[in-house]
């Protein structure tokens, strides 16, 4: 059995909706929205080649007033959920997609998205309404990880592809309206599934994962030593792509920033969690199955930083700490500026030994703290929603649902964000085991 089809990944056969669960605590009244996460979920009997390969399969969480009014599970209906070809004779569909890697809502919209395909719409009851392409304007694919201006509202992107051009960025502005695009020069057939945006930069990172026709999973990359890892700094705003400046750094690959700023010597600081060759060649025998596949996902998978300093022309990197962790999270409105917490989920090292659990770091005085979840069970990454009236960047709560395999159930988890080894503000009990997924986003409800 793939392990991406078995234990806390073991997908769903059926769409279902129940109302009014049960709720232990007291939810807050600021939680007025809906949790939505991602995640691959095949269809029953499909077998996909790699974890990537499965189907879009999005969960609902309705919370208002206090209660937990629904949860709600749907397939994201694409032409690939119905066995239809990515490549066709006319070249690549961008529409036959999984939509399994991340959702998150802009200008009014629910987006489903993966990395190699136009995002997909859905209602805020997570029925498909179809393909999005921002009117006509979108012509290539839209990555899995946009970020939000939380001052501006634009939503800012990228196109990556293993073909020229190789990277394309894009600016949608807080109405929805695709406003900017220009191709980053120097780029290479690299994978890009992150990036990070500051408040005058745009920062791509370029890993030690790069194209190979001869990879057979259907997810053509794989590390090649030869393929230099690099960091790509280039100013925001039209023309910026052509004043973009590259620098080497060591081999590794990373999949998600955490967030990057400027500091107050105008340096840029990246961090998010990398793995070296072998922590990458665990991961991805697991993504598809070898027997050498190695305990978990993920493992060897450390936090980074990277301090470029564009005056000097130099990048001191080091390891932040020596958890496994991945899923890095933080206080959205802080989204390219200066951040003191961050948040994570951690992982049982590389042999599989331990507990998965929460992780938050206080960067300001280097502390941690680790809420370790029980035998069997397993957290999705914790997204933050700010307390209403909050003065503090870490005032508000961390939404995580937990899965558990002794009892076939799962929960939500509200944590006091400001001490997440506190007893659980609220929990509220899922009508069913909820597949383990990757991201998802907090959807607050419109004035």
């Amino acid at each position: 059995m793939k392990p991406y089809l078995s234990g806390h990944y073991a997908p769903h056969v059926d769409e279902i909706t129940a109302y009014d669960l049960v709720v232990e605590g007291q939810l807050p009244p600021e939680l007025s929205g809906r949790l939505v996460r991602n995640g691959h979920n095949p269809m029953p009997g499909v077998t996909p080649t790699h974890w990537f390969k499965g189907s879009g399969m999005v969960h609902g969480i309705r919370l208002r007033d206090g209660r937990a009014e629904w949860y709600r599970n749907r397939w994201v209906r694409t032409p690939a959920l119905e066995g239809a070809p990515y490549m066709t004779e006319n070249g690549p569909d961008l529409t036959a997609s999984t939509a399994g890697t991340h959702v998150i809502e802009h200008a009014g919209r629910l987006l489903a998205l993966c990395e190699s395909n136009l995002p997909f719409e859905l209602t805020d009851e997570l029925a498909t309404v179809g393909a999005y392409d921002f009117d006509g304007k979108l012509t290539n694919v839209m990555t899995a990880h946009p970020k939000h201006d939380p001052v501006s509202g634009e939503l800012h992107f990228f196109s990556s592809s293993p073909f020229p051009p190789y990277l394309t960025y894009h600016v949608s502005s807080e109405k929805g309206e695709l406003i900017h695009s220009e191709e980053v020069p120097g780029a290479t057939a690299a994978l890009k599934h992150d990036f990070a945006v500051t408040e005058r930069y745009v920062v791509f990172v370029e890993g030690t994962v790069t194209f190979d026709h001869t990879e057979t999973s259907g997810i053509p990359y794989a590390w090649k030593d030869e393929q230099p890892a690099r960091i790509g700094v280039m100013p925001r705003g039209r023309g910026g792509a052509a004043a973009i400046r590259w620098f080497d750094i060591e081999p590794g690959s990373m999949l998600h920033a955490a967030n990057a700023y400027e500091d107050t010597q105008g340096r840029i600081v990246l961090e998010g969690p990398t793995v070296d060759r072998e922590g990458f060649r665990t991961s991805w025998n697991w993504w598809v199955g070898s027997p050498d596949r190695g305990a978990v996902p993920n493992s060897r998978s450390y936090n980074r930083q990277w301090v470029v300093d564009l005056a000097a022309g130099t990048v001191c990197e080091r390891i932040v700490d020596d958890l496994v962790v991945e899923f890095p999270t933080i206080n959205e409105d802080v989204m390219g500026r200066e951040h003191r917490f961050q948040y994570a989920i951690s992982f049982p090292d590389e042999r599989g030994v331990g507990n998965f659990g929460v992780v938050k770091y206080d960067r300001a005085t280097g502390g941690r703290q680790v809420r370790h979840v029980g035998d069997g069970q397993l957290p999705s990454e914790a997204v933050f929603v700010p307390a209403e009236g909050g003065t503090s960047e870490d005032d508000g709560y961390l939404l995580t649902v937990v899965s558990d395999l002794h009892a076939d159930a799962s929960s939500l988890l509200v944590l006091d964000a400001s001490d997440i080894l506190r007893g659980p503000v609220a929990t509220v009990h899922l009508p069913r085991r909820v597949v383990a997924g990757i991201h998802g986003s907090w959807i607050a409800d419109r004035d």
